[in-house]
């Protein structure tokens, strides 16, 4: 082994800061201030003999190791700018996994940064193919969109040479006829373990609940998905930490107030426990065990992935402890100041009947999995898989306002003297872009932009809540 200096390895990943003394980490030192930690930990304990030497010199001193052999197995994966798949794309092409992946576009950060990976081969498209080509219907409405196609070509092509697949379907197109198709070709081509990201559909559960259309599709694949007999496990996300925006964003949108604060305003009972989940840190680590074990282990098996279960009230503690600034939750109405694609909106519709605000029994809220036995298992499932997730308090902290810088947002550098600047409000978007297919924006065109998407002066475009 070479006694060389190492060279020093770039990451994208954000590490936990050291603790204090007492066990405790760090919070920011002022209220409605942002401090940008610094922190550093020697490589032995104080007390070994070996801190004396230079870190540099230090391999000089560790045995010789086994070289590791790399995976020999290759991942398909749809939807590669979705924070989900993109969390499984670093952490898989990081151990040597290869992957053939799906992306709409390359516009956009995770894009760029997906399609420029050495070990990841990607195919350009969209799953589904209009029949006409002056066809510009809103292609996210939940139900069958007659001369709305399959892309089977390209689903075909993705699948080649993989051995295992990690999909999570989206709202773009029939999502029932395009997660019946990648099946199919998954079953084709012999896959030996196949993870899909599902989500309930509440009245199988509960006559009395509706049904949340983009969930109950996904419940729909999940079911044909076991028909055909895939070697399957299902893996049921948490509400995402990173769905958190101060931009007019609906549900999610932590509003930031004429005092410094933030308030977030949601119909969820504010003593009700939800499941969380940091998805671009939590999801990959945890999908590429699942692979480690196996099939044997998994097959067939529905997971709650979700690290955390937080209700409101403690979501808003959480981020006050990680901002160092007040955060209040306001039950109420889901507000819609922006235009969103057909197929959310009806989702939000849903979702606020199914969470109802006027619900004053914390007991009486469903189970945001649908089956209260698989939310109990929450957070012993996901541990099961991933040791190491970043907690609600700690992204509120650390990436929360790194994403809202990336969004054209200023407040995390506004001390307490100076107050806010609030030119942040007036000059964040305040309505989902409108455009065509080509991204050609036409002010006289009343459709909107298929996806929610993230701009601002440090993003040029990101898929939001995928």
């Amino acid at each position: 082994m070479s006694t060389s200096n190492p060279i020093p390895i770039r990451t994208d990943l954000v590490f936990r800061p050291a603790p204090h003394e007492n066990g405790n980490n760090a919070s920011p030192k002022a209220a409605g201030m942002f401090t940008r930690h610094k922190h550093t930990r020697s490589s032995y304990s104080d007390g070994s003999p070996l801190t004396a030497v230079s870190r540099n010199n230090s391999l000089s001193f560790r045995p010789l190791k086994r070289a590791m052999p790399s995976p020999d197995k290759t991942i398909a994966i749809i939807n590669a700018g979705g924070r989900q798949a993109a969390s499984m794309i670093r952490i898989a092409t990081a151990v040597g996994y290869k992957v053939r992946a799906q992306l709409r576009n390359l516009e956009g950060v995770i894009a760029t940064e997906v399609s420029t990976n050495p070990n990841v081969t990607v195919f350009v498209g969209e799953l589904y193919l209009r029949k006409k080509a002056d066809d510009n219907r809103d292609v996210t409405v939940n139900g069958h969109l007659p001369g709305i196609l399959v892309n089977h070509d390209l689903i075909s092509k993705l699948f080649t040479g993989a051995q295992l697949a990690f999909i999570n379907t989206t709202f773009y197109g029939n999502e029932l006829q395009i997660g019946e198709a990648l099946a199919d070709a998954a079953k084709k081509v012999g896959v030996q373990h196949y993870v899909y990201s599902s989500m309930p559909d509440h009245a199988k559960y509960n006559p009395d609940w509706p049904s949340l259309p983009l969930w109950a599709a996904k419940h729909d694949v999940e079911e044909y998905i076991r028909k055909i007999g895939l070697p399957a496990t299902f893996v049921y996300t948490g509400i995402y930490n990173n769905n958190f925006t101060s931009l007019n964003y609906p549900l999610f949108c932590m509003e930031l107030m004429p005092d410094g604060s933030f308030q977030w305003q949601a119909p969820f009972h504010q003593d009700a426990k939800l499941p969380w989940l940091d998805a671009e840190h939590d999801v990959g680590p945890a999908i590429l065990q699942l692979f480690k074990d196996g099939p044997k282990k998994w097959d067939g098996k529905r997971i709650a992935l979700a690290y955390e279960c937080l209700s409101p009230v403690e979501v808003c503690r959480a981020f006050e402890e990680g901002l160092g600034r007040p955060v209040r939750y306001k039950r109420g109405p889901i507000a819609l100041k922006v235009k969103v694609p057909e197929g959310y909106r009806e989702q939000l519709e849903a979702l606020e009947k199914l969470f109802s605000p006027d619900n004053d029994d914390p007991k009486k809220q469903p189970p945001y999995f649908g089956d209260q036995a698989l939310e109990s298992r929450c957070p012993d499932d996901a541990l099961a898989l991933w040791e190491g997730p970043r907690g609600l308090e700690e992204y509120a902290r650390e990436i929360f306002p790194l994403e809202e810088e990336a969004n054209g947002m200023t407040w995390m550098f506004d001390d307490e003297e100076d107050g806010l600047a609030f030119e942040d409000i007036h000059s964040a978007p305040t309505t989902i872009p409108e455009g065509n297919e080509d991204g050609e924006h036409d002010g006289d065109d009343d459709s909107v932009d298929e996806g929610l998407v993230m701009r601002g002066l440090k993003r040029d475009e990101e898929a939001w809540l995928a």
